[in-house]
């Protein structure tokens, strides 16, 4: 079972620059202001008391951490030291920019307890970071890599496609410039046009048009099945749907919706379960496909949009869909009339007797 996460939203604090696309009250649904110990440690003992969990793990999200004032980042990290300490709290995890971090912040974190910084990285082409503000390039986030490593740090990256300047072909570049970096893992937020950023005036002049919500599924497919063959796990596609992010007018542009991960990897099992008929259409046949429990609504698309799709593109009706356990969350089968066609998201696949789809 995880370890929970109790979250510390300090927005825009510590940031020397105010990036294009960026309204974080907005995007966490916080205010951001520094909490006091006592907060801190109060909030820690709710968690802890609700979860029924011996230890949790805290986080202090959406500012840039090491950016702060050295004595604000010991008010926030002092108090959690004798939690530390007894066990109760397990790690600390924390986001911050690659400008701001070298060897020695990088060991002062370590020696305090946190275990995992995420970068907001966002792009690895220095076109895209000047247009989006950031003001780093790209070799910062390489150094930054490499002194969260020396301290035996895990690394998050988060990337940004589909800011100005970006192309898919740049957003690719830049997702195997990071794997290369080895990141613990990865979070993919797709640009949206958010009210009040300077993505929102740049929209508004017609300077800037973000992905498409299609364009951004495909994008990010690719995204994540490159992650997954490099064995580097995708613990988000686009923002956590808060309150303030659904409320009518915050979101000008863009692709935002709240289900976007489920969008994408129902893009994933459509091509594979595809892939298994071959690219022949079958025409007429019926078929029926198996997965783990947890992969229907993925096999199955939103809105049944992946069985349309198989009946209108190779002519195949998908009778039903079982679930087995024993199936992997990343395999399927397919079974024909005369053979089963079994294969998974790493590109492997096999083919067996009508009845052997649970060899």
């Amino acid at each position: 079972m995880k370890t929970p996460i109790v979250p510390f939203f300090i927005s825009h604090r510590g940031c020397p620059h105010r990036c294009v696309f960026c309204d974080q009250r907005k995007i966490s649904g916080a205010e951001g202001a520094i909490p006091s110990a006592g907060l801190i440690l109060e909030t820690i003992r709710e968690y802890r008391r609700t979860s029924g969990r011996p230890a949790v793990e805290v986080a202090f999200f959406g500012g840039s951490f090491t950016s702060l004032p050295h004595s604000t980042q010991e008010s926030l990290l002092f108090p959690l030291q004798p939690l530390i300490a007894s066990g109760e709290v397990s790690s600390v995890r924390l986001s911050t920019r690659p400008d701001s971090l070298d060897s020695e912040r990088a060991g002062f974190l370590r020696s305090l307890g946190v275990r995992t910084v995420e970068i907001g990285i966002q792009s690895m082409d220095d076109q895209v970071l000047s247009l989006a503000g950031r003001g780093h390039d790209a070799a910062a986030v390489e150094r930054a890599f490499g002194c969260l490593k020396e301290q035996d740090l895990t690394v998050g990256a988060q990337l940004m496609p589909g800011l100005p300047g970006d192309t898919p072909e740049k957003s690719l570049d830049s997702l195997s410039r990071v794997l290369e970096m080895g990141p613990g893992f990865i979070r993919i937020y797709p640009a949206l046009v958010i009210a009040g950023t300077g993505l929102a005036d740049l929209h508004a002049s017609g300077a800037y048009e973000p992905l498409s919500l299609e364009a951004a599924v495909a994008l990010c497919k690719v995204m994540l099945h490159r992650s997954l063959l490099r064995g580097i796990p995708v613990i988000r596609i686009g923002l956590q749907p808060t309150a303030d992010l659904q409320r009518a007018g915050t979101v000008l542009a863009g692709p935002w919706h709240p289900a976007l991960r489920q969008l994408v990897e129902a893009e994933l099992f459509h091509d594979l379960v595809s892939r298994l008929l071959g690219e022949q259409a079958p025409g007429g046949l019926s078929a029926t496909v198996v997965c783990n429990p947890s992969r229907v609504s993925d096999v199955v698309g939103q809105g049944r949009a992946n069985m349309d799709r198989l009946l209108r593109e190779k002519g195949v009706r998908i009778e039903g869909v079982r679930t087995d356990p024993v199936y992997s969350s990343h395999e399927v089968a397919v079974i024909l009339p005369d053979e089963t066609r079994r294969g998974d998201l790493f590109n492997n696949i096999r083919y067996s007797t009508k009845d052997a789809y649970n060899d």
